[in-house]
Order: C-alpha cells, then structure tokens, then sequence
C-alpha cells in the first residue's frame, strides 16, 4: 500500500513510519521542516521506500497534494505551541477535507488515553483523582475528536488505554482494552502496530478505540 503519515517526526508518527516499512508499504512521511528529519528515510532505507516531505495538517489544501495517490492516512500530529483546541479542531477538519479532495477514505489517528471511557463510563480525566494539569490538551483532543465524528472519512481514533511506556521494547503484540486505565501502559513500536493494522485490516470503521500491551 501507499500510506501517508502526518506528524512523522514524532515518537509515535516516527515508530508508525517504521512499522509501514516492516510491511513494504510505501511511506510518505509529512513533516514541518524536512531538514530537521533527514535521518528519517536514511534510517529506514533498507526496509522500504520512504518519501520525506514538508507540510502542514492544518492546511487542506497541502493535505490533498501530499496524499494524492495515498491508499490510506495516519495522523500523528501534535503542535504544542498553539492552543490546543484550535489544533486538534483545525486539523480534524483540514484532514476530512483534504483527504476527500485526494480521495483518501481511510484516515487512522493517533488518540490521547485521558479522553477515553474509563470505568466509570466517563473520559478518564473526569474520573476522581485523575491528574488534570493538562486539562486543556485533553479538552484539545476531545474537540478534534468531535471534528472526526462529522467527517465522512472511515476513521479510528487509536489511543493508548492509558499512557505510552517510552523505554519499553518491542512485544509484536498488543490488546483493544475494554476502557481505559490510567495504569496500562503500551510501547510505541507496539502501539505502532495497532495503527497499520488498522490500515491494512481495519476493524474498527468510525470508532475510537483504546490499546494496551497483550
């Protein structure tokens, strides 16, 4: 397949360009500044063919030019130096937009545990005891979240169930959680597979789902 990754640079954007070249696809990794990532088809360039690329996921109109031709899309995005609200809002819609303009269908988005069920039934960040410093990041992810819902896209909204294990090595294996715990913990790499799985193979068409490690 041809998979395009927005916010390839990114711990999680970098490990899904990884694991689409582990399974031969072939790779454009969308970044902001592609002289800062000149390493990222360098380190990969044995496993498959990667194309680096500048472009921003809050502008539709570039969307549509670097997923032309795309079978599928990730979006790993993050921009931590603009509210996140208008962040994850923007982007949702310049991806439904974009990527109906390029006549990309699937779109796999990587999610934030703190919006997720918990058991309760309410987003884990208003369980008691949750820690909300981060409030409005979490509120950020929920809104473009809500983007998602109204877009026309086959969409899933991957997240850990609760938060990523960054020293953690690769399992290959992973588990959908049946609601998120701030406890759980996942590996990039492995979360990584959970995302081109749902490329490849999706199950989960218009849902936001949790993951942890089998």
């Amino acid at each position: 397949m041809k998979v395009v990754v927005f916010g390839a640079g990114g711990r999680a954007g970098r490990q899904a360009v990884a694991e689409a070249c582990r399974r031969g696809h072939r790779v454009t990794a969308v970044v902001r500044d592609p002289a800062g990532h000149s390493d990222l088809a360098s380190d990969l360039a044995d496993l498959a063919d990667v194309r680096v690329v500048a472009g921003d996921v809050t502008d539709a109109a570039r969307i549509a030019e670097v997923a032309s031709g795309q079978d599928a899309a990730i979006s790993a995005a993050v921009d931590l130096s603009v509210a996140s609200n208008e962040f994850f809002t923007t982007s949702s819609r310049a991806l439904a937009a974009g990527l109906a303009k390029a006549g990309v269908r699937r779109l796999v988005v990587v999610g934030l545990g703190s919006i997720m069920p918990g058991k309760s039934g309410a987003p884990l960040m208003d369980e008691p005891d949750y820690p909300n410093e981060y409030r409005a990041f979490y509120l950020g992810h929920a809104a473009g979240l809500d983007e998602l819902r109204t877009s026309d896209l086959d969409w899933a909204y991957v997240a850990p169930a609760g938060d990523f294990d960054h020293d953690g090595t690769r399992t290959g294996r992973y588990r959908v959680a049946e609601h998120g715990d701030p406890s759980s913990r996942i590996t990039y790499t492995d979360f990584a597979i959970a995302l081109l799985d749902e490329i490849t193979e999706p199950r989960h068409l218009r849902a936001a789902v949790s993951v942890r490690e089998a």
